[in-house]
């Protein structure tokens, strides 16, 4: 431990190393506590890349393991640190360098939060359509570091689809510089596609070329009640066939609103079985909706509801948002699939889920990106109960292989971290698997990097 707080402090100020536990312990875990998790020798809170640099040759030279962490809302253990560790907080690397709307690029350091960075090229005329439901508190480093997605994949696509390059840190201090500035390019193997997603494995991201859009009309939104889901369903594969591409397609389940309700206060409709919200940000947007609400009666809808203004649609967003911290309010611990299906197979996932959580005594609580097929079960157990914590884990890897029978992927968004290790396998099966062990192999050769992650 001293000398390998006495080699970090060479290359970064006292106050970037701590080593106090009663401080330390605090960056053990991301929002999956329940994950497990060591205690790290030391955190890092580097400003510069140069610092990334010293404390990962540092690391190098001791052979000690280094953990990567942006805002530590991740939901499936990637964040958490090993015994050992040396964790690289890279909260204070937050600065927006650079926005140009000519180009349409913003370039920015990885602690630089989601919603900052929206409402910054906002004030450009510009737009960042990546919206995670943790957009005020989450990183673009996380965000790149999982794939995230958000509310608006359904029109503008995932994280991926927005980075154009990259600045990585390599296990050995090294400085990597993938992808471009320009709007094509393709020029060798596409390295910045592999670091998104690969959650701190193979390299710490200390600067990104991001993607940007011309900022949309503010988007309109409707509710639609239903008696069932598996009407829901029905509704949303109705308007994607038709040829909408609304800017958000969210689907909440009844225990949902509820729980929605009971944090809030949001006045949703309790009545229902399945709430849809859609939402268009074209200047149409009133016609669009207006069809779409016929699609949704059609499809069984009890009551169709458009908002009043652009008021009105943000407060059913700002419900949707909450949907995972009020099924979080319900018991002590939860563990949130993130189960993808095609569209088409949405009503078996969410049936089966349902029949799950009766078969197995429990609430699961489900919103969904239905839009992109992308659902989010929610069990909400007890741990100090071991008997429900069982069925909670049982009913976890249940809802995970009912997502792989009907062609879907175990993780849409949130990433496989510590907690859908063991599936990733049974995902890739055992020749995708090699590949990607060798592509860790070529990136990182002492398997120093977030160990313990992935497979």
């Amino acid at each position: 431990m001293d000398d390998l707080r006495t080699l970090l402090l060479k290359g970064l100020p006292a106050d970037a190393v701590l080593t106090d536990p009663a401080v330390t312990t605090s960056y053990a875990h991301d929002m999956a506590s329940f994950c497990a998790a060591g205690t790290p020798a030391a955190v890092v809170v580097p400003r510069t890349v140069a610092q990334v640099q010293h404390v990962l040759r540092t690391a190098h030279e001791l052979r000690v393991p280094v953990v990567p962490q942006g805002a530590r809302t991740g939901l499936s253990g990637g964040a958490n640190a090993t015994d050992g560790s040396i964790v690289v907080s890279l909260l204070k690397m937050d600065r927006i360098l650079e926005i140009d709307p000519v180009d349409r690029i913003a370039v920015v350091e990885p602690g630089v939060v989601n919603a900052v960075l929206s409402r910054a090229v906002a004030e450009r005329g510009l737009y960042y359509p990546p919206d995670p439901s943790s957009w005020e508190q989450c990183t673009i480093g996380g965000n790149i570091g999982t794939a995230s997605g958000g509310l608006c994949c359904v029109k503008y696509g995932v994280t991926a689809e927005y980075v154009l390059g990259l600045d990585v840190v390599l296990a050995d201090g090294r400085l990597l510089r993938t992808g471009r500035r320009t709007a094509k390019g393709v020029a060798g193997y596409d390295l910045t596609r592999l670091f998104v997603g690969s959650e701190g494995s193979l390299g710490i991201v200390v600067q990104a070329v991001l993607a940007l859009r011309p900022a949309p009309p503010r988007q309109l939104a409707l509710a639609a009640e239903f008696p069932s889901a598996a009407a829901a369903c029905a509704a949303v594969c109705a308007v994607m066939e038709a040829g909408f591409t609304p800017s958000l397609l969210e689907l909440m389940d009844r225990t949902t609103v509820r729980a929605v309700n009971a944090l809030g206060r949001m006045g949703l409709p309790e009545s229902t079985e399945a709430l849809l919200l859609a939402a268009f940000d074209t200047p149409g947007a009133p016609a669009e909706l207006a069809a779409v609400g016929e699609l949704c009666r059609a499809a069984g809808a009890t009551a169709v509801v458009p908002a009043e203004d652009e008021a009105e649609s943000e407060l059913l967003l700002q419900a949707r948002r909450m949907s995972l911290t009020a099924l979080e309010a319900l018991r002590p611990a939860t563990m949130i699939d993130d189960v993808c299906v095609p569209r088409s197979r949405l009503a078996e996932m969410l049936d089966g889920t349902a029949a799950l959580a009766a078969r197995h005594g429990l609430t699961i609580g489900v919103c969904a990106h239905a839009g992109d097929g992308n659902t989010h079960p929610v069990v909400c157990f007890d741990p100090a109960d071991a008997d429900e914590t069982a069925r909670a884990r049982a009913s976890f890897d249940e809802i995970m292989a009912l997502g792989l029978e009907l062609g879907g992927t175990i993780t849409g968004e949130h990433g496989v971290g510590v907690l859908k290790k063991d599936w990733l396998a049974r995902e890739l099966g055992p020749v995708g698997l090699e590949m990607q062990r060798a592509v860790k192999q070529a990136f990182d050769p002492l398997g120093l990097l977030n160990p313990g992650k992935l497979f």
